[in-house]
């Protein structure tokens, strides 16, 4: 069966249609993944932050306050801070995450290096890092222990401090 010229500018048009509506499902399914990520990273933000104190304290970390989602913008810099547990001398800034990545933990030192600088109020403080995911796989979790870090995970119904008895956390 022959086609004509109009024929084939017809498929092609349908195609091209075709197309558009595929690429407009792709980008709503990225968009409602991006906001199921953003949701399990609440969930658990929700989990860290109620055992937070608790966990730092039998450490022998005294903090007494925490503050959540603190965003600092200014013309030398920015960083966001998912969970800051605070007291008069030691302030430990906790970045969580769903799945913790390499990356994750070497955005965080980078975020722990500016934190002074762009929140003087705290330069007399010791500054500690932590990570904390619902899952940490067990490479990154001995990566981010070894650059200083607290390494918080969840276990059963909670979360608990991986790092051994050992374990030296490094001031920022």
């Amino acid at each position: 069966m022959a086609t004509t010229s109009d024929q084939v500018w017809e498929l092609l048009g349908q195609l091209i249609e075709a197309q558009k509506v595929t690429e407009r499902q792709i980008q709503e399914v990225n968009r409602q993944i991006g906001k199921l990520g953003n949701r399990l990273g609440e969930f658990v933000e929700c989990q860290v932050r109620p055992v937070a104190i608790k966990l730092f304290q039998e450490r022998g970390i005294e903090v007494h306050e925490l503050a959540t989602n603190l965003s600092i913008k200014k013309p030398e810099g920015s960083i966001e801070i998912d969970i800051l547990a605070v007291n008069t001398t030691e302030a430990v800034l906790i970045e969580v995450k769903s799945k913790l990545s390499q990356v994750d933990v070497d955005e965080h030192l980078e975020r722990l290096a500016k934190f002074k600088q762009l929140m003087p109020r705290y330069a007399d403080v010791r500054a500690l890092g932590a990570v904390a995911a619902m899952v940490v796989p067990d490479d990154v979790a001995r990566y981010a222990y070894r650059k200083g870090l607290f390494v918080l995970a969840q276990s059963g119904q909670s979360m608990v401090i991986l790092n051994d008895a050992k374990f030296q956390p490094k001031a920022f």
